[in-house]
């Protein structure tokens, strides 16, 4: 409570909220401007974009990447933003002068930690992996460890 107010809380919250609801909206419009012409099956559980992409029949492609690049980086600050809290969270349990403070304060972050790694990991490799070892399996795969298994 002294490190950080309900008054900056309120204020990442909202900024994560806003930014994730203006990410989302700026995709959802792109991807429903664009015209399919191989069908409308999508080869995953959910509609995801890449798969959508694989669809497309135009150039408007090319404005779904310049999203896809401007959705990177809004994810690196966010990595950023993360790592730099983490480290203010980590060193402020290690001042904690109770082995068992210190104990349960890492058992609460460890697994989120874990959780976030995995989610950034599996996604970045589902989005970033090479065509040539791309196969519909390894994309299914990919997509339920990196929205179900989180």
């Amino acid at each position: 409570g002294t490190l950080l107010g309900s008054r900056a809380c309120v204020h990442m919250a909202a900024a994560a909220w806003g930014t994730g609801f203006l990410n989302a909206l700026l995709h959802t419009a792109n991807t429903f401007s664009l015209p399919l012409c191989r069908g409308n099956a999508v080869e995953q559980f959910f509609c995801e974009i890449p798969q959508l992409l694989k669809l497309s029949c135009s150039h408007s492609y090319l404005r779904e990447l310049g999203l896809l690049v401007i959705s990177l980086c809004l994810c690196f600050v966010c990595f950023v933003f993360m790592v730099g809290s983490y480290v203010q969270i980590f060193r402020a349990v290690l001042r904690i002068p109770s082995e068992q403070g210190r104990h349960k304060a890492f058992s609460t972050c460890l697994p989120h930690l874990v959780v976030v790694s995995l989610f950034i990991s599996t996604g970045t490799f589902a989005y970033l992996k090479p065509p040539s070892i791309s196969s519909p399996s390894l994309d299914l795969t990919m997509a339920v460890l990196y929205s179900v298994v989180p």
